[in-house]
């Protein structure tokens, strides 16, 4: 099994595949035969069900555009009767403001009372016997509205003889077309979701998405209609509707019980969810439970709490951010479905407020569950179009129901309300808009002064060590989602991707040391930003450009590097050549021993300097060694004697940097003793334990209280070398008499 790293150390390389979770089409990644045949059923099936689809909405709207209308708008008064407010017949435009009170055909008359039939929908009536009584008005209106003419009876006794005809296809509204298409596209968002991978979940999503295409169709069938519906469509409004919104209700509960994780119990959670909506559509439909709308109401409220609750207890059992995401656009969803039934509440008594919540409320409601549907299985492909879609969708949503609540309520005007409502919302979505970013979909926390810092320190240790480039890159990729978990596995993926519902991020550990042969392994993030983000797409193009430019930073690394040595290479010639020469002439001309002694001494320290900058790396075995030369040759000459220790557990390279610097702050060290301290004694021990390095510099001089010491160009020069190496240095007073220094670097492959 793999070993998973929650919020802690990194796993080390292990061998389980598992871990890396694809999709049912990678499954047959490696069988091209297997991959064209999956491709090729279910896209010939995808196909055919599109062509259907398209053909049923063709035949729908033939059906449409053959139906008998007179050409006449009607509106409801607020006296709740039925006022003709436009119209092109030369018959009716003298009666353009007057109120209907009763249709009359082929001997039969319809008296409208009151303004009920203008509801196109019995789903959104209230009260049940206004419901029989809306089913009974238009039955009896289409009947008369099917004659070849019929009678339309106003008040004050005023009439009017108008010839009926098919509405035609320029006859149906715009509203109708756009509702087709959205349900079109949900229709065809269902079947490609199925297809790509037939399982249970997806089932679900796709009866939750059919059902919403299914009431979009019912709503752009109800935008045709005038004063009547057709009998078939009036027969099946109020049951189709009603089961819509149950089975989606009990569908979206069932899905929260499996998806993202398998809650206990969901065997039984769902049995109860699917009975309670079965249940319940028999009895509305069947007239048989009194209050059925508010029972419908008040199951979906229950429906929706209950996905919350299923949503936030998935996520006590495992951070996932699916059900983060989907408890948010749960919460917003049921917070506008309660203002969209207490408007409706809240208006009964005002018929004319009652009819536009109705039919303008409920729409844009149902347009926003549908798109929000839409949206679900995209969830990771965009965080910006997630982002704005989410607060566009919900402020509207929510104008859209504070619109209509002021209306109800407060008995506003139509500007007045919609005024308030659109800037109240935009008020609360400008002062809350980074709030509502960051509850939805979190934040990045890694800034980019952090970031860059982060890439040149791990461009670094890659170029010294490229076998830790998987560990180095995931420890930056924490930094910067702030994942669960981050687990490297030894199998290595084609290519960067991110699982279809955004909980995980897969990349193969890239090779930055420009070695063609490819790095194996691959490094696998789950849970971003602690469990409550989504892994998008647009984070998968972060990732690939950090990679790039960790690339860029080696290979610049690498380049300055190069410069240097080329320089030190070309200083330590020009010194050899020129300076080393001169020397050796002085040596020559020395006009006593002394003298000659002493340039011999600095030829031979300058002959250390310039070969220690003509090589790249010097063992630290060898740089001891010539330490430790030095050191004798320079103690002797003062009669001073060196006591050297010198232990390593591994011969590791020095760069140039870390071999100049020991050797300057040794000799500094030294050079105190002997100059200052007076010393007769000096005991030097150099330790290299588990890449960390200590060197201890003890005499036995006069040197006395070393934090009272000002620290000009020498101590300061030691201080200042130690630092650029990323180590500590600390002098002591040593008993009964001397000064010790300590110099410590933890991590000696951590190169400067």
């Amino acid at each position: 099994m793999s070993q998973r790293a929650p919020l802690g150390p990194l796993s080390t390389l292990t061998p389980a595949d598992s871990v890396i979770e694809s999709s049912f089409g990678e499954r047959f990644a490696q069988s091209g035969d297997s991959m064209s045949r999956w491709m090729g059923w279910r896209l010939r099936l995808l196909v055919l069900a599109a062509l259907c689809g398209c053909l049923g909405l063709f035949l729908l709207a033939r059906e449409m555009a053959s139906l008998p209308r007179v050409d006449a708008g009607w509106r409801t008064t607020a006296e709740n009767r039925i006022e003709l407010v436009r119209t092109s017949d030369p018959v009716l435009e003298p009666l353009v403001g007057q109120v209907l009170v009763a249709v009359q055909a082929d001997g039969r008359s319809v008296e409208l009372r009151d303004a009920l039939t203008l509801q196109r929908s019995a789903r959104w009536v209230v009260d049940d016997a206004d419901r029989a009584r809306h089913h009974e008005l238009q039955a009896a209106l289409y009947d008369l509205l099917s004659q070849p003419a019929v009678q339309f009876v106003f008040a004050g006794g005023r009439s009017a003889y108008v010839q009926t005809s098919a509405r035609g296809w320029l006859g149906l509204p715009a509203i109708y077309w756009l509702l087709s298409a959205l349900a079109l596209a949900v229709y065809l968002v269902a079947l490609v979701v199925l297809l790509a991978k037939p399982n249970g979940r997806n089932l679900l999503y796709a009866l939750i998405a059919l059902c919403q295409a299914g009431n979009l169709v019912f709503i752009a069938m109800e935008s045709t209609a005038d004063l009547a519906m057709p009998h078939t469509l009036a027969r099946l409004d109020l049951v189709a509707r009603f089961g819509f919104d149950l089975l989606t209700a009990a569908a979206i509960v069932h899905a929260a019980a499996v998806h993202p994780r398998r809650l206990p119990g969901a065997t039984g959670i769902a049995l109860a969810s699917w009975l309670v909506a079965v249940g319940l559509t028999w009895l509305v439909a069947s007239a048989t439970l009194p209050l059925g709308w508010w029972w419908v109401q008040a199951a979906v409220v229950g429906y929706g709490l209950a996905m919350v609750m299923l949503m936030s207890w998935s996520y006590q059992i495992e951070p996932h951010p699916f059900a983060t995401v989907l408890r948010r656009f749960g919460i917003v969803t049921l917070v506008t479905w309660v203002l969209l039934t207490a408007s409706l509440a809240a208006a009964i008594t005002l018929p004319g407020v009652h009819h536009n919540i109705a039919s303008v409320g409920s729409t844009v409601w149902y347009v926003f569950f549908a798109s929000l549907i839409v949206l679900v299985p995209f969830l990771s492909r965009s965080q910006q179009i997630l982002r704005e879609f989410s607060l566009l969708a919900a402020v509207s949503t929510v104008a859209t129901s504070l619109d209509l609540l002021f209306v109800a309520v407060f008995s506003l005007g139509q500007f007045a309300s919609l005024t308030l409502a659109f800037f109240l919302s935009l008020a609360v979505y400008s002062g809350a808009r980074q709030w509502i970013v960051n509850q939805l979909l979190g934040s990045n926390m890694l800034t980019t002064e952090r970031m860059f810092e982060q890439l040149y320190r791990i461009a670094r240790e890659v170029e010294a060590h490229p076998e830790r480039t998987g560990m180095l890159l995931s420890e930056l990729l924490r930094e910067l989602f702030e994942p669960m978990e981050v687990v490297l596995v030894e199998r290595r993926v084609r290519a960067m991707r991110v699982s279809s519902d955004g909980s995980t991020l897969t990349l193969p550990v890239p090779s930055l040391d420009g070695d063609p042969a490819p790095a194996s392994g691959s490094i696998v993030l789950r849970f971003a930003h602690r469990g409550r983000r989504l892994f998008t797409f647009e984070d998968a193009r972060l990732t690939a450009r950090v990679v790039d430019q960790l690339r860029r930073a080696v290979a610049f690394d690498k380049a300055v590097e190069q410069g240097r040595s080329e320089e030190r290479a070309r200083i330590a010639q020009d010194l050899h050549d020129d300076i080393g020469a001169r020397l050796l002439t002085l040596m020559y001309k020395a006009q006593s021993p002394e003298m000659e002694e002493y340039v011999r001494h600095t030829l031979q320290d300058l002959k250390t300097l310039t070969r220690g900058l003509a090589a790249a790396n010097h063992r630290l075995s060898h740089a001891a060694a010539e330490w430790k030369a030095d050191l004798t040759q320079r103690l002797t000459a003062a009669h001073v004697q060196l006591d050297w220790v010198f232990e390593s557990d591994a011969d590791v390279l020095l760069t140039v940097v870390q071999w100049s610097a020991l050797t300057r702050v040794l000799r500094e060290l030294v050079s105190n003793a002997i100059a200052h301290a007076r010393a007769t004694r000096v005991e030097v021990s150099l330790v290299h334990r588990k890449d960390g390095l200590e060197l201890q510099v003890r005499d036995n001089g006069e040197g006395r209280n070393p934090r009272a010491w000002s620290h000009g160009l020498g101590l300061g020069g030691v201080r200042k070398r130690v630092k650029q190496l990323g180590g500590e240095v600390e002098w002591r007073e040593l008993q009964p008499r001397g000064i010790g220094c300590r110099v410590t670097l933890r991590d000696l492959s951590a190169r400067p």
